[in-house]
């Protein structure tokens, strides 16, 4: 029954993110805030929070290893492999801001939280390589310097942002919307987390190995259809933002968050992953710069996947 409350759980854990956003959005709009700030905020927020609620819960239960793998198994998957899959269906043409701003941006949170994770080695911190509530509030100080520059852009370019417009729902229907998404976060999370846990002991897999893998990419679902569809449609930006975006968000906020509400122990062995998260974005740039145009074309596409299907068969051997 667990196992399949595992499954069960990731579907509820992306609909109640859905949901929540739906009824946070409306409510936000009858009282006249702006689209793009409800993006930038409410949206954006709630489709990191399936991640934030399994490293929560997995916090709880004192299972850190699952949710430190399912962040940084997150971000390795959100470029390798939803970007791969993204460039096979179309190139994805780059702007200056993505390549010079939140790329950057992006490698410099993954060298933070590696750096404040690994802090122990250069002091006299007895209880390991983890991140509490310290290194939690350095993670959220430099999420809001990331939201006070999207906030920036947003409001020089708007249309770039945000397209068509929220649509209102009644009050009680906006409210119970985030009910119901709220309880769905919850026991999807509590049931992805107790899954995770029996199946790491049925397969004889560390909690880390399903964290990085079945737990990341479910998590990681959210991002990857969207791209998916956004590409589809040929609205690229849209679909390079988001995994750029997601990664940052992942980093900053979720650790942050969950940093602050329980101390995340960091195993050594997880250096390896945040060095995979830095071959990663330095793979990406790489194939932003190298040509003449700034983009992603499918025959890059194809090398990110296998980088990612040889980073599977590294945790497979290793875990």
């Amino acid at each position: 029954m667990v196992y399949i409350l595992f499954v069960v759980g990731f579907v509820i854990l992306v609909k109640g993110a859905d949901i929540m956003v739906e009824g946070a959005s409306s409510l936000a709009k009858r009282y006249n805030i702006s689209d793009f700030i409800i993006g930038l905020t409410i949206v954006s927020i709630g489709t990191s929070m399936p991640e934030l609620l399994v490293n929560i819960m997995a916090g709880i239960q004192g299972k850190s290893e699952i949710g430190v793998g399912n962040v940084l198994g997150s971000n390795i998957a959100n470029i390798l492999l939803v970007l791969g899959l993204s460039a096979c269906v179309n190139s994805l043409p780059i702007k200056k801001n993505t390549l010079f701003i939140e790329i950057p941006f992006s490698l410099t949170a993954t060298l933070l939280v590696g750096y404040l994770a690994n802090v122990a080695i250069f002091s006299d911190h007895k209880n390991g390589l983890m991140l509490d509530l310290g290194e939690g509030i350095v993670l959220l100080f430099f999420f809001a310097l990331f939201l006070g520059y999207i906030y920036n852009y947003a409001r020089e370019k708007k249309d770039d942002i945000i397209e068509g417009s929220i649509v209102t729902q009644p009050v009680v229907k906006s409210i119970a919307f985030i009910v119901l998404g709220v309880l769905g976060l919850f026991f999807g999370g509590k049931w992805v987390v107790d899954g995770a846990i029996e199946l790491s002991k049925m397969f004889g897999f560390s909690e880390s190995f399903i964290g990085l893998t079945l737990v990341a990419l479910g998590t990681s679902l959210p991002e990857l259809v969207t791209s998916l569809v956004a590409v589809s449609k040929r609205k690229t930006q849209l679909a390079v933002g988001n995994v750029i975006g997601s990664n940052i968000f992942n980093l900053l906020w979720i650790l942050g968050i969950s940093s602050i509400i329980n101390p995340i122990e960091f195993e050594t062995v997880n250096n390896t992953d945040v060095l995979m998260i830095i071959i990663s974005s330095s793979l990406l740039i790489l194939s932003i710069i190298v040509g003449k145009r700034s983009v992603i074309t499918r025959y890059e596409g194809v090398v990110f996947l296998l980088v990612y299907a040889g980073y599977i068969y590294h945790l497979f051997l290793r875990g």
